[in-house]
């Protein structure tokens, strides 16, 4: 499925989708409204459904966006080929990091993935759209440290790009609910040595 690149919005429609975002990442899609928006911004709810007709509407423009930041941070880091593969795993992983050093945010999507089947259509494709294309990524990049000989997979590259997805995705809920760092520290550490770690001869 391809996005399209986002348009030019005005402040309010930024505004109103930073709070989304950042709602859909500490309460989930469902346990929002457009009266929290309009109460925590000082706004009317007409205001957001003149930029945001329904709210499916700013599930897909949330989700496109937040997408759209992340691909640009992907290409960039695939690009840049001065750079060892595992130096480009360290920079795919801030984000979870960075979330993970909050009390209560996880990623987006990963958030939108825990009420899937509760979603509009429309969001449930970008979600599985956002799956994929890290998945895919991941598999390039792990392909890239085995043919420059800097990783050893225990399987196929496709196979053990979806074991890192699911680990630093799942590792963020864990963590969400101990408050305990270490459940995403200890998954990156692992998965570098596992991924780092040369054949017995």
């Amino acid at each position: 499925m391809a996005t399209t690149a986002p348009k030019q919005r005005s402040e309010t429609a930024e505004q109103i989708l930073d709070l989304a975002e950042t709602l859909i990442q500490t309460r989930g899609y469902s346990a929002f409204s457009y009266q929290d928006i309009a109460d925590s911004l000082g706004i009317r709810k007409a205001s957001i459904h003149y930029h945001f007709p329904s709210k499916a509407d700013l599930g897909v423009a949330v989700v496109d966006r937040y997408m759209a930041r992340f691909d640009g941070a992907l290409t960039a880091i695939a690009d840049d080929q001065s750079q060892s593969s595992m130096t480009m795993l360290d920079v795919y992983v801030q984000p979870y990091l960075q979330f993970a050093s909050t009390p209560d945010q996880v990623c987006l999507s990963g958030a939108l993935a825990g009420e899937m089947m509760a979603l509009p259509p429309k969001v449930r494709e970008r979600v599985d759209h956002f799956f994929r294309t890290h998945q895919v990524w991941l598999t390039k990049i792990l392909e890239r440290g085995v043919a420059r000989g800097e990783f050893t997979l225990a399987a196929p590259a496709s196979k053990v790009a979806r074991f890192v997805f699911g680990a630093l995705q799942g590792a963020l809920l864990v963590k969400r609910t101990t408050n305990d760092m270490s459940q995403i520290n200890d998954v990156i550490a692992v998965m570098k040595l596992q991924l780092a770690a040369r054949p017995s001869a």
